[in-house]
């Protein structure tokens, strides 16, 4: 009889073992099974707006159980969000700078990886009617020029371009963040910007971006966390990993970014 309830017993433990080893199975990777559910809150650098807009589209097709809300500015801005207690769970900057204000603070959970890297073009007007060609012609004093302001990235790239070029360039704005030194130019306010490839080429209806030499001294490298508060922090490090997949990388390289 022993030896009877022993078999029984064994029999039992391998067929929930095999139950077990089924449901391991079942989560794809990157499901809302493995991601978690609730609210994702994602602070990212501007000029991110169209290609996180879609990978965001993407995650939660993959996700269902959870709500991408993505709040877009200039990364100084939202990095300053951040370390005074705004509630988020990843941030994506446009430069390693205002990163590190974020990693000094304490509220990075592990260390940043740069998944893109972005570089400046000079944005005109469709059809560039002024004839704009180098960055020395951005001196010309009857030319409105738009630029970032030097504390956010696209105006730090800008300012370490203009003086690789070593010419005086008198902007009539400075911008807290791209998307609005682009909007000068699309407005008619401006007569050219320094901004990102990848944000003329999504305004390409609507400007023509210059390329010139200097910008190649300040490209900007792009780098994401998850946050230490993050109040989601299973679909914060899902999301994270999931930016740096092949099919997001497709995403941000089809908009003009280039691969770290």
């Amino acid at each position: 009889m022993r030896r009877i309830l022993t078999g029984v017993a064994l029999l039992a433990v391998l067929t929930s073992a095999a139950c077990g080893n089924s449901d391991d199975n079942s989560p794809a990777a990157g499901s809302s099974a493995s991601a978690g559910t609730g609210e994702l809150i994602v602070m990212a650098a501007a000029s991110l707006t169209e290609s996180f807009d879609k990978i965001k589209t993407d995650f939660e097709t993959q996700n269902p159980n959870i709500k991408v809300t993505i709040s877009y500015g200039g990364s100084s801005g939202l990095a300053q969000q951040i370390t005074s207690g705004a509630p988020a769970d990843v941030f994506a900057a446009a430069s390693p700078a205002t990163m590190k204000t974020v990693v000094d603070a304490g509220d990075a959970k592990g260390d940043p990886v740069v998944f893109v890297k972005n570089q400046l073009v000079i944005a005109t007007a469709k059809g560039n009617p002024k004839g704009i060609k180098t960055l020395a012609d951005l001196k010309n004093p009857d030319l409105k020029v738009a630029l970032c302001a030097e504390q956010v990235p696209c105006g730090s790239a800008a300012k370490k371009a203009i003086e690789a070029a070593g010419v005086d360039v008198k902007p009539v704005t400075l911008e807290q963040d791209v998307k609005a030194a682009l909007s000068k130019v699309k407005l008619g306010e401006v007569d050219a910007a320094l901004v990102y490839r990848t944000d003329a080429k999504a305004a390409s209806a609507d400007v023509d971006g210059v390329e010139f030499p200097e910008s190649a001294g300040a490209i900007n490298d792009y780098p994401i966390v998850a946050l230490n508060d993050a109040p989601n922090p299973s679909a914060a490090e899902s999301f994270v990993t999931f930016v740096q997949s092949e099919p997001s990388l497709k995403i941000l390289t089809d908009a003009g970014f280039q691969k770290p």
